[in-house]
């Protein structure tokens, strides 16, 4: 990912989406400090996830998409990439969520992460 970073109000520009896998894959991107996994579902859908399973201290870019979700490549943890939450044990806290906009060839994510109702 880019080190020149593009700040709009507060989405930070990560990357052109052509540096990313067309479906199913991460890339981990530093955003103002934070690590986040940027990932593509399988139906080409970009979203963005706090890197760090919520069970180890395990960076989830590295780990396997299958749908919508992201698989933790030590213990098998999966999330939700729309809501944060695990679907399969061991996690059991959600990873943070955050907004993305794609435009045009650009990849924009959010400093703040969503809040879940």
């Amino acid at each position: 990912m880019s080190d020149n970073a593009v700040e709009t109000d507060e989405f930070v520009r990560v990357c052109a989406r052509g540096e990313l896998p067309a479906t199913e894959g991460a890339a981990l991107a530093d955003i103002e400090g934070q690590r986040v996994a940027i990932v593509v579902d399988s139906e080409g859908q970009v979203h963005a996830v706090d890197d760090t399973c919520s069970h180890a201290n395990v960076s989830l870019s590295e780990g396997e998409v299958d749908g919508c979700t992201v698989e933790c490549w030590l213990h098998g943890s999966r999330f939700d990439l729309r809501t944060g939450e695990p679907t399969g044990l061991p996690a059991t806290q959600p990873v943070a969520v955050y907004p993305v906009k794609v435009e045009g060839d650009d990849v924009y994510v959010s400093t703040t992460p969503q809040t879940t109702n």
